[in-house]
């Protein structure tokens, strides 16, 4: 059993399990500004791995298809022809791509790639409001299982704040990779909200909850290139190391190289 990642940029990784590639949360755009309606978001860095460059992708997991630091224009060219697991909304928004499955929150479902059958659960998000999101749990047999019985398991959580139900995440499996979007992502105010909203988790955010799920290793994603994230990797480190969690933590280098995890 084996288990690597590469880092692209933003939440874009290729997360390699036992030889099978599932690509997270596609961006490929070069640098330039997005402009939502509600704020600007500005791309300063592009993909470590450009996009003809990418080795052979098995599946993807799509935390959301709404907002180009997830998915963007060239990341989109990567989606037909292999399995895509994202939310029912995103699923309806790519009902053009017949290898598209919405999950909701503790969905289950298995796809067989490269004759290894994995077993996918879609995990509770909170975004920006009215946004769908998910994250995902991947457990299969070259991961096993632990001495408790239960699966061990590779949590990617997608763009989200702390939540607390995630807890439940310990409660099912043994998490021994949690990929972790982080960085304080956040909106001006909008619709009912009166103050500039945080949409995804710090450091001290992802300290809570990796000691809730009992992660062995951490691998802090989503916190760089993008003027509306709020804490850069200095902060960040900062954050993990009062939490006196830094030896937990696994950097992944900005050069797109696998680092093995396990």
């Amino acid at each position: 059993m084996s288990v690597s990642i590469s880092y692209i940029g933003t939440a874009a990784t290729i997360l390699n399990i036992n030889g099978v590639r599932f690509l997270t949360d596609p961006v490929f755009d070069a640098p330039q500004v997005y402009d939502m309606g509600i704020a600007k978001l500005e791309k300063t860095v592009g993909p470590s791995i450009p996009i003809n460059e990418l080795p052979p992708i098995d599946a993807v997991l799509l935390s959301h298809e709404d907002h180009p630091d997830n998915l963007d224009v060239t990341g989109r060219s990567l989606l037909p022809g292999r399995p895509v697991f994202t939310t029912m909304d995103g699923s309806k928004n790519l009902s053009d791509l017949p290898l598209v499955l919405g999950m909701a929150s503790w969905d289950k479902t298995t796809v067989e790639l490269q004759g290894q059958i994995f077993t996918i659960t879609a995990t509770p998000c909170e975004h920006l409001e009215g946004g769908e999101v998910v994250g995902f749990v991947l457990e299969c047999d070259a991961l096993g299982k632990g001495s408790n019985g239960k699966p061990n398991a590779v949590y990617f959580s997608g763009d989200t704040i702390y939540l607390p139900e995630l807890k439940k995440l310990s409660e099912q499996w043994n998490i021994k990779i949690a990929m972790c979007c982080v960085g304080v992502a956040t909106v001006p105010p909008f619709g009912n909200l009166t103050e500039p909203s945080k949409i995804t988790m710090d450091g001290k955010d992802l300290a809570q909850l990796s000691k809730e799920i009992k992660a062995e290793k951490i691998v802090p994603i989503h916190f760089e290139a993008w003027s509306h994230f709020k804490q850069n990797e200095e902060a960040l480190r900062k954050d993990l190391s009062d939490a006196a969690i830094m030896d937990k933590v696994v950097w992944l280098p900005k050069d797109g190289k696998p680092v093995t995890i396990l």
